[in-house]
C-alpha cells in the first residue's frame, strides 16, 4: 500500500491563499479545467480561485452562510445556504442575483449540464428544479425528510435524507419516485456521490463507514453492494470513530477519495475493495474534497466541523490544500 508518511507535506501540495474565514462547506473544480476552484463557506462568501496562480479571482458576499455551490459552466455558478436563497453568479461580470428560495436552508446544489437544470435540496424536505435558461423554478418535489446530500448520475438524481432514506428520481420524469431505499449504514447519512459510470453511488455515515451501492434493482446486481469501516483510529486501546464527511470520484479510474473528521484522506479502489493510499494527517476535519475533471488534482478542505461537545482550545484555521495526484495514488492496481 502506497502511504504517504503522516505529517509529511509533499512538494506536490500547497495551500491556497485567502482561504475562507469560517467553515468551508464545499469545494468544486470547474467542469473542464483544473485551474479554477469554487468554494462556499459559513463566512457567507462564494470564492473562485485561480489554482495555478494561487490567487482568489472573485468573491461574492451572500446574506448568510453558504452550504453548497456548483458550476453550471466555466462562467456561471450557483450557490445556496442557510437563508434558503438560490443564487446565480456570473464570474466574468462579477454580478450575482437571487433566483428563488426554499422555506428552509438549501443544503445541496447540483447542476445537470445535459438537461440544463439546477437541482436544489433543502431542509424543508423538498427538492426543486430550476431552468438555467429562464432562471425559473419548474417543479417542487417532496422528499421523506430533510435533504442532507444528493448527487447526479446522468438523468438520475439520488437524494439522501434524514432517517437514512435514499430516494432515486429520474429528472426527465419527476412524477413519481423511481426507487425508495434505506441506507445500508445504521447511522445518519453524511454524504453521497454517484459513480462517474452512473451505475451506483457511494454513501458515508457519521459513524466511520462507507457503503458502495448499485442503482440497478435486480437481485444479482444488488448482491454486489457492500459496506466497510474507515476513518477509525485506535488510541490507547480505544477505537475512535469519525464521521466521513466527503467523497469525490476520479472520473477516469472510478476510484474515490474519502475525507473524515480524523483529518485524513484515503483513496479507495471500490471495485477491488481495497485502499490505494492514505495521505498525511491534515490540521483538522476534512470538510470537502474535489478531484479535477482530468483527475490530475485533488482539492482538500481542512475545516473544523464542530463535532465535539467541547471544542479544542485552539481551532486550526480553515484551509484548502491543492495536491497533484499520481497514478500510483489513484489508479487501480
Amino acid at each position: 500500500m502506497a502511504t504517504v508518511e503522516a505529517g509529511s507535506r509533499s512538494s506536490s501540495e500547497f495551500q491556497l491563499k485567502n482561504g475562507p474565514a469560517d467553515g468551508i462547506s464545499r469545494v468544486r473544480f470547474a467542469p473542464n479545467s483544473p485551474q479554477f476552484l469554487l468554494c462556499s463557506s459559513w463566512d457567507s462568501t462564494l470564492r473562485l480561485y485561480d489554482v495555478q496562480a494561487n490567487t482568489m479571482r472573485v468573491k461574492f458576499l451572500s446574506g448568510g452562510p453558504l452550504l453548497d455551490c456548483a458550476f453550471q459552466d466555466p462562467i456561471h455558478v450557483w450557490s445556496g445556504g442557510l437563508e434558503g436563497q438560490l443564487r446565480s453568479a456570473d464570474i466574468n461580470s462579477s454580478t450575482e442575483s437571487i433566483v428563488g428560495t426554499h422555506e428552509n436552508a438549501i443544503r445541496c446544489v447540483e447542476v445537470s449540464q445535459e438537461l440544463n437544470v439546477v437541482v436544489t435540496g433543502s431542509w424543508d424536505s423538498t427538492v426543486k428544479l430550476w431552468d438555467t435558461r429562464t432562471n425559473s423554478c419548474t417543479g417542487t418535489y417532496t422528499q421523506p425528510e430533510k435533504v442532507y446530500s444528493m448527487s447526479l448520475a446522468g438523468e438520475k438524481l439520488v437524494v439522501g435524507t434524514a432517517s437514512r432514506k435514499v430516494w432515486v428520481w429520474d429528472l426527465r420524469n419527476m412524477g413519481y419516485v423511481q426507487q425508495k431505499r434505506e441506507s445500508s449504514l445504521k447511522f445518519q447519512t453524511r454524504f453521497l456521490e454517484c459513480f462517474p459510470n452512473k451505475q451506483g453511488f457511494v454513501l458515508s455515515s457519521i459513524e466511520g463507514r462507507v457503503a458502495v451501492e448499485y442503482l440497478d434493482p435486480s437481485p444479482e446486481v444488488q448482491k454486489r453492494k457492500y459496506a466497510f469501516k474507515c476513518h477509525r483510529v485506535k488510541e490507547n486501546g480505544i477505537e475512535m470513530i469519525y464521521p466521513v464527511n466527503a467523497i469525490t470520484f476520479h472520473k477516469d479510474y472510478n476510484t474515490f477519495a474519502t475525507g473524515g473528521s480524523d483529518g485524513l484522506v484515503n483513496i479507495w479502489d471500490g471495485q477491488h475493495k481495497k485502499r490505494l493510499c492514505q495521505f498525511h494527517k491534515y490540521p483538522t476535519s476534512i470538510a470537502s474534497l474535489a478531484f479535477s475533471n482530468d483527475g490530475s488534482t485533488l482539492a482538500i478542505a481542512s475545516s473544523y466541523m464542530h463535532e465535539h461537545e467541547k471544542p479544542p482550545e485552539s481551532i486550526p484555521e480553515d484551509a484548502i490544500y491543492i495536491r497533484t495526484v499520481t497514478d500510483q495514488e489513484t489508479k487501480p492496481k
